[in-house]
């Protein structure tokens, strides 16, 4: 693997062939999560809580098609 930085302050990542594609997308997802929230100010109780919130409410609108 080969990890370097740009001079347009990108970083380029190189991987063997040979590594899973699966793994290599659950990096780059994770990359772009970070990205995405480099700059929140949301706390985690924040996020989980209204993770909940919005996990009952699906299974509200939604336990019927799987309870029958």
């Amino acid at each position: 693997m080969l990890v370097e930085r740009t001079t347009n302050n990108e970083i380029v990542i190189t991987v063997s062939p040979y590594v899973d594609s699966f793994g290599i997308q659950r990096l780059i997802d994770y990359a772009k999560y970070l990205e995405a929230t480099a700059h929140s100010k949301a706390k985690q109780a924040d996020a989980d809580a209204l993770a909940e919130k919005i996990n009952a409410s699906w299974w509200e609108n939604n336990k019927n098609r799987f309870l029958q």
